[in-house]
């Protein structure tokens, strides 16, 4: 006779298993990652010099130890974290070293990547301070105004300083400078998931409904026209019009997450749209990029030779499926941006359409891999964090490959990892350690147990 005895206790569920930590995968794609970047960059000396590079053991070496010092970290304090964060890192980072260094073999007189591993070995250093220290992200949400008040200064603080190829977008303190606008857009992600999470009930039903769109009330819209009018501001003040574009579309973005409202879409776009038009057509040095994305060959008609974006065009249309191959492109006659803002056109010049659609390919899984942590993640702030630090890489992407590509007007910003540039590279390596800090809580087992329905009102933030 089958069933249970009558009295007797019911058996107890089997506990559930415990989620696969993956370090060893995370190390097995770190070795890859490495080896990779040491191909590319013995390839680059071959091809230039004919022989092997002979410091190519201390570039394999030395990126091989930041590697294994940030797995350690992970290993350590984050053993359940995203297997595939920290090696895309990697491979993008050393990547953008080997083709800055490709173009430094081009211009002598002005090294860059001996710069740049110094910046990139800062980046690894402060990646692992985070992993280490930082023991829960949500901590961050108690200092929302704090960082929403540090942001605002550290945009401002350009304006002060003269203009840099037409733009105030740097801060220049003797022979050292950086772009305050990298680590702003760190600190406004953390002040709108901050908000939004403690908001999002006041956004989410506070809606009227026009012609079948919900869009927010007057009371509720005040936020996002005031992030509007900081956006056109610091556009027309400092001339920057990557910036702008990226942190509207950041509060846009994460706005939506948080209320699943299409209404806000719809009303960003409108004012996107508006103020880049306005901006566009008034503003002397935006204007002037509007003009040549509308026509990049006009000065070769002018008889004045390609400019930078028509250079771009050329180089990708060089290089075709499969590239000439690394070290024997011409991208360095862009000018002065060829290792900065069009970086990415010496990769599709040397590499072709299929390296630089791995390229994509690994930006494109970095993403996915952000937005699958916020939606693992059961704590609201925490869910805004990893879209948004997400979303921010993939505007940045989008924006500067459109703008080299002449799919939308150039923006001067830098390629996340790739392109030289010590701010960038730093503040990419914090955003990657809050992902994987992020993602830890969302894989580790036994959660605390939160009720997504039915959450409190987040705690009051430290003014």
């Amino acid at each position: 006779m089958t069933g249970t005895t009558a009295g007797a206790p019911p058996p107890e569920p089997h506990a559930a298993p415990h989620p696969a930590r993956r370090r060893g995968v995370e190390l097995s794609l770190l070795v890859c990652a490495v080896l990779i970047c040491v191909y590319g960059y013995v390839a680059v000396g071959l091809a230039k010099n004919d022989a092997v590079p002979p410091d190519v053991a201390g570039y394999g070496a030395g990126l091989g130890v930041l590697a294994l010092l940030a797995h350690l970290a992970v290993r350590l304090r984050a053993p359940y974290a995203d297997p595939l964060l920290l090696p895309i890192a990697v491979l993008l980072n050393g990547l953008g070293l080997v083709l800055i260094y490709r173009l430094d073999l081009e211009t002598p007189q002005d090294r860059a990547a001996p710069a740049q591993l110094v910046w990139s070995t800062l980046g690894v250093a402060l990646f692992i301070g985070v992993v280490l220290l930082l023991r829960d992200h949500r901590i961050l949400q108690g200092y929302a105004y704090v960082s929403g008040a540090a942001a605002l200064v550290l945009l401002s603080a350009p304006i002060f300083f003269p203009p840099v190829n037409g733009a105030r977008i740097w801060i220049r303190l003797g022979q050292l400078s950086f772009q305050p606008g990298e680590f702003a857009k760190i600190l406004l992600a953390v002040f709108f998931a901050a908000y939004l999470a403690a908001n999002r009930n006041a956004l989410t039903h506070a809606s009227r409904l026009i012609r079948r769109l919900q869009l927010p009330t007057g009371r509720v819209l005040g936020p996002i026209v005031a992030v509007w009018l900081v956006s056109v501001g610091v556009l027309v003040l400092e001339r920057d019009l990557g910036t702008s574009l990226l942190f509207f579309g950041l509060f846009v973005i994460m706005l939506y997450v948080a209320t699943g409202r299409i209404g806000w879409i719809a009303v960003g776009l409108v004012l996107a749209s508006a103020g880049a038009y306005a901006v566009g057509s008034l503003e002397p040095h935006v204007h002037s990029r509007v003009e040549d994305w509308l026509n990049p060959f006009a000065s070769i008609e002018a008889g004045q030779g390609p400019g930078q974006l028509a250079q771009s065009l050329f180089a990708f249309a060089s290089g075709g499926m499969l590239g000439t191959g690394l070290g024997l492109g011409h991208s360095v006659l862009i000018g002065f941006a060829a290792k900065s803002d069009f970086i990415l056109a010496t990769a599709g010049e040397e590499l072709g359409l299929v390296g630089l659609s791995a390229i994509f390919l690994l930006y494109a899984l970095l993403v996915a891999r952000g937005f699958g942590t916020g939606l693992a993640l059961r704590d609201p702030f925490g869910r805004l964090l990893a879209v948004g630090l997400s979303s921010i890489l993939a505007l940045q992407v989008f924006v500067i490959a459109g703008g080299v590509t002449g799919l939308i007007p150039l923006t001067g910003m830098a390629m996340p990892f790739l392109a030289q540039g010590g701010s960038s590279v730093v503040t990419n390596w914090i955003m990657v350690a809050l992902l994987v800090r992020a993602s830890h809580s969302a894989r580790a087992p036994h959660p605390a147990p939160v009720d997504v329905g039915t959450l409190s009102p987040a705690p009051a933030v430290r003014q």
